[in-house]
């Protein structure tokens, strides 16, 4: 496997890539068109390009990509879309690239990709192969995070048109018309070196940065080593409520050392009952899990001044 800066230099000098859009994702079919013809005007041979249209196909259409050989693979769509990717990219000689083009973008966000597809494609042309961790749950690789509680629900009953129309305020909304019937969790985590049980109606394992498109912590990022988990609130709905307000509006100056935050490179997470779990967005299964590190398992083309461990 090439090291990361042979990587960087093919793609700056070779421009050899795939495209693969999730026409479903908020901005995926509107802004298709424009990702391709950005691309080839930056000078980039594009060996597959293709929007998809159908859920189903997507893995496959980026498993297909892959198996070409690019030097980067060119994926388009939400963190679900980007999950996927990241999955099939682990540990390739292959280096990911982000069209953050679904609702929160929390990925894109940690790598510090832009939201402008203009300044997204600009990332790469001019930007460098970097490597980030993914988390893993059982044996599947993840992009950002591990959703128990409410936000599989809301998930599993989000309508897509909603998400199309509104972006990431589909989310809030959906959660206020289940809340009303939603039941708290009891939860036991445990790692190496502690235990904690908690009541809440919704815990996160975060490996990236940020969460509902809002920074979790001044200093959680996808290149430390490290599994942030965290509740949202207690028993009560009216502290979920409250302490989603207060994360959205505090993340940014809080610190992996403050409450309720636990960062660990692996724990086991345990619940009252069996709950449904989300990994990237995406319904993957009930509790109990175990959820780890595979550190810097992927490679990823991010803006030039990132730092790299």
């Amino acid at each position: 496997m090439r090291t990361k800066q042979e990587l960087g230099a093919a793609i700056h000098e070779q421009r050899r890539a795939a495209l693969v859009v999730n026409a479903h994702s908020r901005r995926g079919r509107r802004l298709y068109d424009g990702a391709r013809s950005r691309l080839l005007a930056a000078g980039f041979t594009l060996v597959r390009d293709c929007p998809v249209d159908r859920p189903g196909e997507l893995e496959r259409q980026l498993a297909e990509a892959a198996d070409l050989g690019p030097d980067l693979l060119v994926a388009g769509g939400g963190d679900g879309t980007l999950g996927t990717a990241a999955r099939l990219l682990a540990h390739r000689d292959i280096a990911l690239g982000l069209l953050p083009l679904g609702t929160t973008n929390n990925f894109a966000r940690t790598v510090g990709v832009p939201l402008d597809l203009d300044a997204a494609v600009g990332v790469l042309t001019g930007g460098k192969v970097i490597d980030v961790d993914l988390g893993l749950i059982g044996g599947t690789r993840f992009a950002n995070h591990v959703g128990v509680g409410l936000s599989a629900d809301i998930m599993l009953r989000t309508p897509p048109r909603l998400k199309r129309l509104t972006g990431r305020l589909a989310y809030p909304a959906t959660a206020l018309a289940l809340l009303a019937r939603h039941r708290p969790l009891r939860v036991t985590l445990r790692a190496r070196d502690t235990a904690r049980e908690l009541v809440t109606h919704q815990l996160y394992v975060a490996n990236g940065g940020f969460q509902a498109g809002r920074p979790i912590t001044a200093d959680a990022n996808a290149d430390d080593g490290l599994l942030v988990a965290y509740p949202v609130g207690g028993a009560t709905r009216r502290g979920l409520l409250r302490e989603t307000t207060r994360n959205a509006a505090t993340g940014h100056r809080r610190s992996l050392a403050d409450e309720p935050f636990l960062a660990v490179g692996e724990l086991w997470l345990e619940t009252d009952r069996p709950a449904r779990v989300e990994v990237d967005g995406e319904l993957c299964g009930t509790t109990p899990v175990r959820i780890g590190l595979d550190v810097n398992a992927l490679r990823v083309m991010a803006p030039a001044d990132s730092p790299d461990r």
